[in-house]
């Protein structure tokens, strides 16, 4: 690990205001779940996660389909007073492309947190709450469904998901665990399966934690159209992504900090806006790209192979692509829905 130098006003203290607050079995429940954009003012410390390494099984329940992705660097960040008091924790923007819908975006939002942090040992814990929202980003538009769809949409006032405002919401809840939203961000890697070595950052990384979240399902809309619309698109976000997000699924992300730093509060407040509009155009990176998603053994993991295995369909005996299965879908949905408009 890391044994850069830390800047002077470390004060420490909070860690070990609670026992309850230690290893090995922290409980914050004496602290409240404070939401994320509350207390930016309290902010003076930072640990940013430069190697942000995200492992899901692209079939779910087949260890085999496990695949590895880094995404952008320093995408997210810990944030926290001298005393180390956690008060924001920044999380993930991500974007995945469907052949039928075009591009999307997934942003992990952070919805609560609570934590600590210990400069001085290299320790942290806290707890979070946070959803996954999914919406078009702009050159997905374009795409012959989405355009039909849209206009559509917009025609009877439903809520068309190309803003995060009308972003499709995935919960998310602790491990095996679908009655507790709250769960850990805990020190150490992951100890449910081994990351393979282009995954791992010990001799660069200054500390390292994980998080393991389950998907929960999709939350309903008040309008039982935009709901069956918004199932078809998390299919489809889902083959492309490899079931990234898929209900009953368990996304894990290693995250390796870089030393701790001083924060800049109003670039902190702007992060989450700035980080969207560079995904928008295109989805690009303000700090670079990330990696794509490679299999243990460091073979590209392809959206269509995983969709071949688990998504077969047939028709007239013939197995369908993935592009004309999507295609079908959303062809289907709007002939039953909106006849009179096509």
């Amino acid at each position: 690990m890391s044994t850069a130098q830390i800047p002077p006003g470390w004060k420490g203290g909070f860690a070990q205001s609670n026992p309850a607050f230690a290893y090995p079995t922290p409980d914050l429940s004496s602290l409240p779940m404070l939401d994320n954009m509350d207390n930016i003012d309290l902010l003076q410390r930072q640990q940013g996660v430069k190697w942000p390494e995200f492992s899901w099984q692209t079939i779910p329940g087949n260890e085999a389909s496990r695949c590895f992705q880094m995404f952008s660097p320093y995408i997210s960040r810990l944030g926290y007073t001298g005393k180390g008091r956690v008060y924001s924790i920044i999380c993930p923007q991500q974007g995945a492309c469907s052949p039928t819908f075009g591009c999307m975006n997934v942003e992990v939002t952070v919805t609560g947190q609570r934590g600590w942090v210990d400069e001085t040992t290299k320790t942290f814990y806290a707890d979070m709450t946070v959803e996954g929202t999914i919406w078009f980003s702009p050159s997905a538009h374009q795409k012959e469904w989405v355009k039909k769809a849209w206009e559509i949409f917009n025609k009877f006032g439903l809520k068309f998901p190309t803003s995060k405002a009308n972003a499709i919401k995935v919960k998310t809840h602790k491990f095996q665990d679908p009655s507790q939203p709250i769960f850990p961000v805990s020190q150490g890697e992951t100890a449910r399966f081994k990351s393979p070595p282009f995954a791992r950052h010990e001799d660069e990384a200054w500390n390292v934690g994980h998080i393991d979240v389950e998907i929960g399902g999709i939350e309903q809309t008040d309008n039982d159209i935009v709901n069956k619309f918004n199932a078809i698109v998390m299919d489809a976000f889902n083959v492309a992504s490899g079931n990234m997000l898929k209900q009953g699924n368990t996304l894990t992300w290693n995250v390796w900090f870089t030393p701790p730093t001083l924060v800049d509060r109003e670039e902190w407040r702007t992060h989450a806006e700035r980080w969207r509009k560079s995904i928008d155009e295109d989805h690009g990176s303000p700090t670079g790209p990330g990696t794509k998603p490679r299999y243990f053994d460091g073979k590209p993991f392809v959206a269509s192979d995983a969709f071949d295995v688990e998504m077969k369909s047939v028709m007239k005996g013939e197995v369908q692509t993935l592009e004309k299965t999507e295609a079908n879908k959303i062809e289907s949905f709007l002939k039953e829905h909106f006849k009179d408009e096509l």
